[in-house]
């Protein structure tokens, strides 16, 4: 499996704000893009005083920055993008619910993770159950009515005891419940536009692709 293993921090810097793929790093003095906030390389302080966008650059953008907060490569991305083009309603909608509907993008909306990079770690190393059946893989797309627990053998961790005293359900959004006590959810519908948390432009991917 591909992975991304040069410096998150570089992506918030590359894209001019922060996208929280540190965790409580991000709310930290130790966040690197309160120290630099200007494109990383050679010319990155003067990349920041560019006057002029084009609309390509600006769909770029728009299509990177969307696949670096989900945490998805170019080619699964694309697939993605194909997927909501054969569905019914906006692609670019259809494109943010594919991409909500991951398994640890749905880690991380329940706040068992404080990031996604980390809610995808939590699932590669096989703690989570989808109705009943161990689920180790990242990018699986829950649906309406599943389950996803703790494994009985991970609630003994150290980890997920800590993180059972402390989360919010108040946090969740609506189309998922939660069960602090028992370290399990359920997904209540299909997530829609107005679910997603970050500050993302799809109509400009859609453009981009649509060239």
């Amino acid at each position: 499996m591909a992975r991304y293993i040069d410096s998150v921090c570089k992506l918030c810097r590359r894209e001019g704000e922060k996208l929280f793929l540190k965790g409580d790093r991000c709310f930290s003095p130790k966040c690197s893009f309160e120290k630099r906030p200007y494109p990383p390389g050679l010319h990155g302080r003067q990349a920041q005083f560019r006057r002029k966008e084009s609309d390509y650059r600006m769909q770029l953008r728009a299509k990177q920055k969307t696949r670096r907060v989900y945490g998805v490569f170019e080619r699964q991305f694309r697939r993605y993008f194909r997927q909501a083009q054969h569905q019914k309603g906006l692609t670019g909608v259809n494109l943010l619910t594919v991409l909500e509907r991951r398994l640890d993008n749905v880690i991380y909306r329940l706040g068992i993770a404080s990031s996604r990079p980390q809610a995808r770690q939590l699932v590669m190393h096989g703690h989570f159950e989808v109705n009943g059946r161990k689920t180790n893989i990242p990018s699986f797309l829950v649906s309406q009515g599943d389950t996803i627990t703790v494994r009985d053998k991970s609630k003994g961790n150290g980890y997920f005891k800590e993180v059972g005293q402390n989360l919010d359900g108040g946090r969740v959004p609506d189309w998922l419940e939660l069960d602090a006590a028992s370290l399990s959810a359920r997904v209540l519908s299909l997530p829609a536009r107005e679910h997603v948390d970050a500050n993302l432009e799809e109509q400009l991917v859609v453009e981009f692709y649509s060239r």
